[in-house]
């Protein structure tokens, strides 16, 4: 387990050094001057000075780098120039949107996938399994930023569900009961998606786990059929389900950030976007190295809970 632990720790700091050296690179893959193009060519000489030694532009590349990923290390991300706030304290007021919606769309995806997967594994082709495979398939094909508009008409407009339309989001200190309220129809879009990819993975690995020989001999015992399932079945087919889960948790982030843009919620997403309207390359360098570094992290966490569910994968 040790030396399995230091091989991915190793490889998690190869690929944040790869994701830092692409993020520093966006300043400088702008075309012309990176100060005239950040802060405009009408900004003032005193400001271009500012920027030329906050961002060291006017040293070699690699000693650049250095002085960068020094005040990275340190939380210091460099200030808007359009803002003129900490790049870092922006994007911590809107990681705890993301962080949010993320896990309750998750608990609502896992929550249907898994207990729908068993019934469905139980008899394959059967009419119930024929009618969560199409409907799955139904979901898997409508966008996020479909679904997200085609949801506020019908249950804020139509229904007139308060605190589900757009600017309607409400933070969790103010009131927690009208933030879940706020935040319950981009939740529900994103579990969706992931509730289709978990549902089928998690539907075929049990097909294929039911026929195993050790399955054979706990119905020979008289195990009921639920038991099979939940104590036997579902540990040795769930290593397809949580791999994905890695995936997909990583993948959030972008179908999250045109929901969030679409309700005026302010997490990363619309951030992002706001910021790349306004050309505020500062905060747009931040993010993308934050959110990169974020979905690396959720994929190591994710091959750890693999490898105590299944100890045979870091033996191989």
């Amino acid at each position: 387990m040790t030396r399995y632990l230091v091989r991915r720790l190793v490889t998690f700091v190869l690929v944040v050094f790869v994701i830092s050296v692409g993020a520093f690179y966006l300043i400088h893959l702008l075309p012309g001057d990176p100060a005239a193009v950040i802060l405009g060519t009408g900004d003032s000489p005193a400001n271009r000075t500012k920027l030329y030694a906050q961002l060291g532009l006017n040293k070699p590349i690699y000693e650049q780098y250095v002085v960068w990923i020094k005040n990275v290390l340190h939380g210091n991300l460099g200030t808007s120039f359009i803002s003129e706030t900490s790049v870092w304290g922006t994007i911590r007021a809107a990681i705890p949107i993301d962080l949010e919606i993320m896990f309750i769309s998750q608990i609502l995806a896992f929550a249907a996938a898994v207990p729908l997967a068993m019934r469905s594994a139980r008899r394959p082709d059967g009419w119930l399994d024929r009618v969560l495979s199409a409907g799955s398939f139904t979901l898997l094909s409508i966008p996020s930023f479909i679904a997200i508009v085609l949801l506020v008409l019908f249950v804020a407009i139509d229904l007139g569900v308060p605190h589900t339309g757009v600017s309607s989001y409400v933070s969790l200190t103010s009131d927690w009961v009208v933030n879940l309220e706020s935040l319950a129809l981009p939740s529900i879009v994103l579990a969706v998606g992931s509730f289709v990819v978990y549902f089928r993975v998690l539907r075929s690995d049990l097909i294929a786990t039911l026929q195993e020989e050790f399955i054979t001999m706990a119905r020979s015992k008289g195990l009921s059929q639920r038991r099979i399932l939940w104590r036997h079945a579902l540990r040795p087919s769930s290593v397809s389900v949580l791999g994905a889960a890695g995936v997909n948790i990583g993948g959030l982030l972008a179908g999250g950030f045109i929901v969030q843009y679409l309700l005026d919620i302010p997490g990363l997403g619309y951030t992002l976007i706001q910021a790349i309207g306004l050309s505020d390359y500062l905060v747009v360098q931040g993010i993308v190295l934050v959110v990169s570094v974020g979905v690396v992290l959720i994929n190591f966490f994710f091959d750890m809970v693999i490898n105590l569910v299944d100890p045979r994968i870091r033996r191989e």
